[in-house]
Formats: structure tokens, C-alpha cells, sequence
């Protein structure tokens, strides 16, 4: 019997979700071609309302569907009495998420790229040890609930990481940059050449003293303070209380120099879709508006629970049930200059990576964190790579006074979109040696 049929019987309400993947992936290790493979998966999730509990179930075998409704309505017996509603059919934005020159790049041209990033790298660092990884495919899902929505779509996902590695007795220098896109672009050295120009700047090292200094954030390295911020803003985090932003809707909590947007609807982004994966629409969503606290995103449970409405960012693996997650994340360009930022600094510290981002109780917005990559800045201008420098500091304080955000921004993972940022002073610690 189909699966929707043995679902309409059994439960009050229920989603159908099938997912199938398929990628293509070259890998080259210092310097060389390592590796070629091709691989696919798929499967089928099942989530149902039974008695009003949620249950949820997964395979990666489609043709075992009695047992896959059997296992979801079990779990329905101890899942969480949600009032939850599986929506209806909605018009949805058209969004640009799959683009066939990418499907049809052959591996010996996903080598060729490979090859030029390794040159264009050795070309700037002869001792570099280059390591590469490419990786395209095909992505489909399509989505049915008992309210008749059927939401489907596909995606060409192509993913370009470059990591340099260079060794000089105790200096060990790691750079790393990824650039992530659905829709092909001729310009695919540009994450390259962002790399190569940080490899330039690093090769002269000078020192740093402890201090309160003016720290700027590259867009890389605002990474630091939107890890904490991008935890506050989750739905579930608000839902169960541990956000330091619940209950402050509408408040000025930032800077007015500070907005943060959400949007799933760019065309070629890895966020993007004509809808999330519980078949909401995807949208634009202002998350912080010139420092006020507007919205937070949820997936339908969480919006559910809080007595909100999803903003459309339910997003799942096969084998986990949906959860809130950014699609797209931006904070807002400013209107000044990064030439004039910098040239505004007369001694602080440029900060391109962090080590160990993530650690630590990040929900509370607080963070301590080595700095992998950074600079010193002396008389607005770059003078040389610092090591041994670490930052620690709260966000909820540190970003209620921001000096300077640039009109140039980056995208950042693939889909973050960040500019550089300056605050007036941070307790720097640099260690000797």
C-alpha cells in the first residue's frame, strides 16, 4: 500500500519527506591528486501527530514503508504533546537553486580547477603544503503532508575548500577558505585569491603587546561574535529559556550600527530554496533592525511551542527531525569605507581566525578564543602577522558599542554574508614568544 495511504488511516496528521543526494568529489593532499569518488544516498522520513504526540522515523530503504509507519507511530507513544500543524500548500518564492553546468562538470575539469588552485598557491608560497577539495551533485527533495502540500525542488550544490599549510621550525601557519555556490560562476579562484592575499600579509610577523585595543573583525573573523549571536536568535534556545535575548522582543539590546537579516531566497546560495525542508516558504526576516531585537526564526515546533508562526527555517538530515537553523544570514553593510576603518586605527589588531570557535558556553554570548590568524595594525595600516594573541569578551556588551561597520561584506561558508566590523576596545592578551 502507498505510504500516504497507510499514514491517512493511522494518524491525525503526518510528512512524508523523500531526500536523495548524489555528489562527485576530488580531493588533492599537499599539493597532489589524493582521491576521486561517487557517492549517493536517499532515503524517506516520516513524521506523524498521533493522540497530538509527535513521532518521527527514517531509512534509507524507500521500499520498507509498512515498517517505517509502524516505527513513526511508536515513537508518536513518547513524543512531545505538541500543538503542531503541518501547513498547506503556499505560494512560494522562485529561487534559483540548480544550475546544470554544474551537474555536468566532468572530474578530469573538477581536477583541472584543482591543478590551478595548487599552482596559483605554490605560485605565492612555494613551500606550501596545498590541500584541495571539490565537491558538486545533485540534490532533490520533495515533501507531502496530510494537508495536501506537496513542496519539491532541487539543488546543484558545488563546494570549493582550500587549505595552505606552511612549517618554519615553530611557526606553523594554517589558512583556510571555502567558497560554496548552486549556480555556476567563472570566477571560481576568487575564494583562492582571497586566500593567496592573506598568505602575503602573513609573511612578515612582528609583535603585540597586552592591552585594550580597537579590534577589527574580517568577515571571516566575525565569526567570533555571530556564532554566539546566530545562538541567541534560535527559536529553540529562546523556547527553552537559555537565551540571553528571550522576552526582549522590541528592545534595543546593539548598536544601531547592528542589523542582522535571515533570507532563504537568494538565488545560489547553500540556504537557499523555494521552501524549508517542512514545506513553509521560505522568506526574508529581519532578525535585528539598527540594534532593536525584531523576530527570532523558528521551524514549526519551536514556533508551536512558543505560540508564534515559523519563519521557515525548519531544515533536517535524513536520520534527524527538523530543527531551526539559519538558511542565509546576513549583517547588514555600513556606510563607511574599509580603507577608512582601517586608516582610523592607530594601533589595534586585525583578526582574520579563530581556534577552538564554538567551545565554551557560547549561548550565553561569551566567548575565549586563541587567534589562529591575525594582524597588527599600526598607523592604518597592516604591518605584519601576531601570534600568541587571544580575545575573551561577552558579545551582549561588546556589540551595544560598535565603531565602524564596512560597506564591504564576504561570503563566508557559503552562506554567510558578513562585513568588517570595529570595536573601540577589547582586552587583548598577547603571550611572549
Amino acid at each position: 500500500m502507498d505510504i500516504l495511504k497507510q499514514l491517512q488511516q493511522r494518524a491525525e496528521q503526518f510528512e512524508v519527506v523523500h531526500l536523495q543526494n548524489e555528489s562527485t568529489q576530488v580531493k588533492f593532499e599537499s599539493n597532489r591528486l589524493k582521491t576521486s569518488q561517487v557517492e549517493e544516498t536517499k532515503g524517506i522520513a516520516v513524521r506523524v501527530v498521533k493522540q497530538g504526540r509527535l513521532g518521527f522515523a527514517a531509512s534509507s530503504d524507500a521500499s520498507a514503508t509498512e515498517q517505517l509507519v509502524k516505527n513513526a507511530l511508536e515513537s508518536a507513544r513518547y513524543g512531545d504533546l505538541v500543538p503542531i500543524s503541518f501547513p498547506a500548500a503556499q505560494t512560494a518564492p522562485t529561487v534559483k537553486t540548480f544550475d546544470a553546468t554544474i551537474t555536468d562538470l566532468p572530474i578530469p575539469r573538477l581536477v583541472e580547477i584543482g591543478k590551478e588552485i595548487v599552482a596559483y598557491i605554490l605560485q605565492i608560497e612555494p613551500e606550501a603544503r596545498v590541500d584541495v577539495s571539490l565537491k558538486r551533485g545533485i540534490q532533490h527533495v520533495a515533501l507531502h503532508n496530510q494537508a495536501g502540500n506537496a513542496a519539491s525542488y532541487q539543488s546543484s550544490p558545488l563546494s570549493i575548500s582550500v587549505q595552505a599549510n606552511k612549517i618554519q621550525g615553530d611557526d606553523v601557519l594554517i589558512l583556510f577558505d571555502f567558497t560554496g555556490t548552486t549556480v555556476w560562476h567563472e570566477d571560481y579562484l576568487a575564494g583562492t585569491r582571497r586566500l593567496g592575499e592573506k598568505l602575503k600579509l602573513a609573511r612578515r610577523l612582528t609583535t603585540l603587546s597586552s592591552g585594550n585595543w580597537p579590534v577589527l573583525f574580517s568577515p571571516n573573523g566575525l565569526l567570533m561574535l555571530g556564532l554566539p549571536l546566530q545562538q541567541g536568535l534560535n527559536g529553540k534556545n529562546v523556547f527553552t529559556g537559555i537565551s540571553p535575548m528571550k522576552g526582549k522582543l522590541g528592545e534595543q539590546l546593539f548598536s544601531d550600527k547592528l542589523t542582522v537579516i535571515d533570507d532563504g531566497t537568494l538565488d545560489g546560495k547553500f540556504g537557499s530554496a523555494p521552501y524549508d525542508d517542512e514545506g513553509v516558504p521560505h522568506r526574508r526576516t529581519a532578525l535585528i533592525e539598527r540594534g532593536v531585537l525584531k523576530n527570532f526564526f523558528y521551524d514549526l515546533k519551536t514556533a508551536a511551542q512558543s505560540g508564534a508562526a515559523s519563519t521557515g527555517n525548519g531544515s533536517r538530515a535524513l536520520f534527524a527531525p527538523p530543527s531551526p537553523a539559519p538558511t542565509n544570514l546576513l549583517i547588514g553593510a555600513g556606510d563607511t569605507p574599509l580603507a577608512d576603518i582601517l586608516a582610523s586605527v592607530n594601533q589595534g589588531v586585525l583578526v582574520e581566525d579563530v581556534l577552538g570557535l564554538g567551545q565554551g558556553n557560547i549561548i550565553s554570548g561569551a566567548f575565549s578564543n586563541p587567534l589562529s590568524l591575525a594582524f597588527k595594525i599600526e598607523k592604518g595600516e597592516i604591518v605584519g602577522r601576531v601570534k600568541n594573541v587571544s580575545l575573551a569578551g561577552n558579545i551582549y556588551t561588546l556589540l551595544k558599542n560598535v565603531a565602524a561597520v564596512s560597506r564591504e561584506t564576504e561570503w563566508v561558508y557559503s552562506n554567510l554574508n558578513l562585513p568588517y566590523l570595529l570595536l573601540p576596545e577589547m582586552n587583548v592578551v598577547a603571550k611572549a614568544g
